[in-house]
C-alpha cells in the first residue's frame, strides 16, 4: 500500500492511495470465511456451504469492504502520523475515476483533504471595543409602568364601545340566531370599524359579515359554523350588542404590587417606579451586552484573518448532510456558515488561550435564565426557583436545546475574558439612538 501526497495550496492536499492485491487479499479472505461460518444456505448445514458458492455470492461485496477498510485505516493513519488538523472528512477527489471491482486488480484512489488554518493572534489594551450604556428616561419608565398595569388589568363593563374594546353580540338572520359572540373591535375590518365604534348595550345594526370580518376562520367561529358553510350564507346579519367590555388597567394598589412583584416586595408607587428602573436597567444591560458581543465577534474574526478552503467546505457540507441540501441552497447560506465557522475557531482558540472552563453551574444558570424568559413571554413572572430549575434540567436534557445553551455559555465566558483583555470604550446613548445601531 502506497500513499502519495500532493500539496494543492496551503489549505488543501491531495492523497493518492495505491492498493495492490497483496494489500487486501487476506482481509477479503477473512470476510469470506466469516460469511461461510454464518451462512445458512438451502441444502447445506450452517457453515458448511462450499467456498465456491460463498465466493460467488459474497465475493464482490467482500472485495469492496476489504478495500474500503484499507482506505479508512490508511487515511486515518496518515492524518494521525502527520499530525494534520483537518476540516471535516477526506472526500473522494472530483476527478476520481469510477472503480471496476475485480478481484486480483490493483486500485488507485484520490482523496482531497482540507487543513484547518492556524489561529494565532494576541489582544491587549491597545485593542478597543465600544460598549453602549443605555440611559433610562422618564418616558421609558412611564411606558413600562403603563404596560405592566395593562398586563395585570381586567375586562369591565363599558359604555360606548371604543376601538380597543370588546362587544358581546347576538347575530340574527330570520329564525337563525347566534348568541353571545365576542367581537374585538381591533379585528373588525378598518373600513367597517367606524360603524362599530360608539355602540352601546341594546344597539342593533345590520352587518355584512364578509366585509366586517375578512378572516374566514374568525368569521366561521363567530357564526358558529364550519368554513365550508360560509360560501352558502347570506352575509347580512342583524347584530345586537348585549354588553360592552373595556379593558381597564390595574390600579396602583398593594394588591397589584403583590401580583407583579410578589407579596410585600413593593409598598408604594415610588418603590414601584424604582423596580421598573431596575428592570429597565437589566433589560438594557442585556441589550448592551448583546451588542458588545456582536461587535467583539466581528472585531476578533477580522483580527484573526482566517482563510478557509471554501470550495472543499461546500462539498463537505453537501456530503455530510447526505444531499439533504442542494448546492444552490448551500451557496445561499454559505456566507452565514463561514461567519459562524470562523467564530467557532476563534472562540476555541480564545477559550484555550484564556483557560475558559465551562462548569455545570454555568449551564444551569444559563438554562434557568432561558426558562425564566420563556415563562415571562406568557406573562408568568416570579416563578419559584425549584420550578425554574426543573424546567432548566429539561432544557439541558434535550440535545438541540442543550447544545444551544452550551454555545451561549461558551460565547458569554469567552467574551467576558476578552472584555478583561481589551479596552472597553463606554459610550452613553439614549435608547432611541441605540435602536438605530
Amino acid at each position: 500500500m502506497n500513499i502519495e501526497q500532493k500539496k494543492v495550496d496551503d489549505l488543501n492536499i491531495e492523497l493518492t492511495l495505491s492498493i495492490a492485491k497483496d494489500d487486501y487479499s487476506e482481509k477479503r479472505k477473512k470476510k469470506l470465511n466469516e460469511h461461510k461460518r454464518k451462512s445458512e444456505l438451502k441444502g447445506f448445514r450452517k457453515g458448511m456451504a462450499p467456498m465456491s458458492i460463498i465466493e460467488k455470492i459474497y465475493g464482490q461485496s467482500c472485495l469492496v469492504d476489504a478495500v474500503n477498510d484499507i482506505i479508512s485505516e490508511s487515511l486515518n493513519g496518515f492524518i494521525k502520523e502527520n499530525s494534520l488538523n483537518v476540516i471535516g472528512e477526506p472526500l473522494p477527489s472530483e476527478d476520481q475515476k469510477s472503480t471496476e471491482w475485480q478481484n486480483g486488480s490493483d486500485f488507485e484512489f484520490k482523496f482531497d483533504i482540507a487543513l484547518a488554518p492556524k489561529v494565532d493572534f494576541s489582544l491587549s489594551k491597545d485593542d478597543s471595543l465600544p460598549y453602549y450604556d443605555i440611559e433610562i428616561s422618564d418616558v421609558a419608565v412611564s411606558e413600562m409602568k403603563e404596560n405592566m398595569l395593562k398586563q395585570y388589568g381586567s375586562l369591565e363593563e363599558g359604555g360606548a364601545a371604543k376601538e380597543e374594546d370588546f362587544i358581546i353580540v347576538d347575530f340574527e338572520q330570520g329564525e337563525n340566531k347566534v348568541e353571545g359572540t365576542y367581537v374585538a373591535l381591533r379585528n373588525v375590518a378598518e373600513a367597517v370599524r367606524p360603524s362599530f365604534v360608539g355602540l352601546k348595550a341594546g344597539d342593533s345594526i345590520d352587518v355584512n359579515v364578509n366585509e366586517a370580518f375578512t378572516n374566514e376562520a374568525d368569521r366561521a367561529s363567530m357564526l358558529k359554523i364550519s368554513k365550508d358553510e360560509l360560501a352558502g350564507i347570506d352575509p347580512v346579519y342583524k347584530m345586537t350588542v348585549k354588553n360592552v367590555k373595556t379593558f381597564v388597567s390595574a390600579p396602583l394598589s398593594q394588591e397589584t404590587f403583590d401580583k407583579i412583584f410578589g407579596e410585600g416586595n413593593v409598598k408604594s408607587e415610588e418603590e414601584f417606579d424604582a423596580k421598573i428602573r431596575e428592570r429597565l436597567a437589566a433589560e438594557y444591560s442585556q441589550e448592551s451586552d448583546f451588542r458588545f458581543a456582536k461587535d467583539a465577534k466581528e472585531y476578533l474574526v477580522k483580527k484573526a484573518g482566517i482563510a478557509l478552503p471554501e470550495k472543499f467546505l461546500k462539498r463537505w457540507i453537501y456530503v455530510a448532510n447526505d444531499g439533504k441540501f442542494t448546492m444552490e441552497e448551500i451557496e445561499k447560506e454559505f456566507a452565514m456558515f463561514l461567519e459562524d465557522y470562523r467564530w467557532q475557531m476563534v472562540r476555541n482558540y480564545l477559550m484555550d488561550k484564556y483557560s475558559v472552563k465551562i462548569e455545570e453551574a454555568d449551564l444551569m444558570a444559563s438554562a434557568k435564565g432561558l426558562a425564566a424568559y420563556q415563562f415571562a413571554m406568557y406573562g408568568i413572572n416570579n416563578v419559584p426557583d425549584d420550578q425554574l430549575e426543573s424546567y432548566a434540567k429539561t432544557i439541558l436534557s434535550q440535545e438541540k436545546d442543550g447544545r444551544r445553551v452550551l454555545e451561549q455559555v461558551e460565547d458569554s465566558k469567552t467574551i467576558s475574558a476578552v472584555k478583561e483583555a481589551v479596552t472597553v470604550d463606554h459610550k452613553k446613548v439614549s435608547v432611541e439612538d441605540f435602536r438605530k445601531l
